[in-house]
């Protein structure tokens, strides 16, 4: 058999269920860390509940996501999950789910693999939303979900510091309202208002638009030019403020 004839009959084994993500349809991929408790308190010991050397490896994933060749408009990460929204008109492998999943996957875990100078490994999955309201719900989902994971982290945290067990940690907050979750903290000295607002809220990425100085050299002159750069936002809007927050990325970014 001839190679060719042999490439064809065999591909087909390959693509023969690759799905493509129609046109006009939003693509956000939802990337999250394979075995990170595991990584992160025993294999690779971080700080409790929240670690600045680890949150400063996932900025970097993140940015690094956001330039490796994908049209990604906005990026967000809390804990040891990335969220990227991708232009509407993009079109890299036709939109495949197999390409995104590998090559975003293999990114991410190529990048914190070098940063924490040990093994890592990130999954990844393509979430499919239909209109701009769906993917401003998506984002407020996550920007809540890190408020959440934050407040009963620092709640489960405080408690092991404070000689209980992991069993008797989680059932003491287990059924705890907002409130009394903040009042427990607060009988610790910690008024939770008060941490830092990329532990409750997660970090986002979008490109903004900033002034260059630069010399022309045929005038002798200097000059002001127009750049794109990565904006890294620690200080995310909570509530109906982040969902206008995501609204005006899009907008901004001529996907309505």
């Amino acid at each position: 058999m001839k190679f060719d004839e042999l490439d064809s009959k065999m591909r087909v084994y390959e693509t023969a269920h690759d799905i493509s993500v129609l046109p006009g349809i939003y693509m956000v991929a939802r990337i999250d860390g394979r075995g990170f408790t595991k990584l992160t308190k025993e294999v690779h010991p971080f700080e409790a509940p929240f670690d600045v050397r680890f949150r400063d490896y996932m900025i970097e994933t993140v940015k690094h996501l956001m330039n490796c060749g994908f049209k990604v408009i906005y990026g967000y990460t809390e804990s040891d999950e990335i969220s990227l929204l991708f232009d509407l008109n993009e079109n890299l492998f036709s939109r495949k789910h197999r390409k995104y999943n590998s090559i975003l996957a293999g990114e991410a875990s190529a990048k914190f693999s070098l940063l924490l100078c040990g093994l890592a490994a990130f999954d990844c999955r393509i979430c499919e939303l239909p209109n701009k309201q769906l993917v401003i719900d998506y984002f407020r989902w996550r920007n809540e979900d890190a408020y959440r994971n934050s407040l009963n982290a620092h709640c489960y945290w405080r408690l092991r510091k404070d000689n209980f067990t992991q069993a008797d940690a989680t059932k003491k907050i287990e059924g705890m309202s907002v409130a009394e979750k903040n009042e427990l903290l607060f009988s610790y000295n910690i008024n939770f208002n008060d941490l830092p607002v990329w532990q409750k809220r997660g970090i986002g990425f979008y490109w903004e638009m900033v002034d260059k100085e630069g010399f022309n050299p045929k005038t002798n002159q200097q000059v002001i030019s127009k750049r794109r750069q990565l904006k890294v936002d620690m200080k995310l809007p909570m509530k109906d403020e982040y969902s206008k927050f995501i609204s005006d990325i899009i907008e901004l970014n001529n996907i309505e």
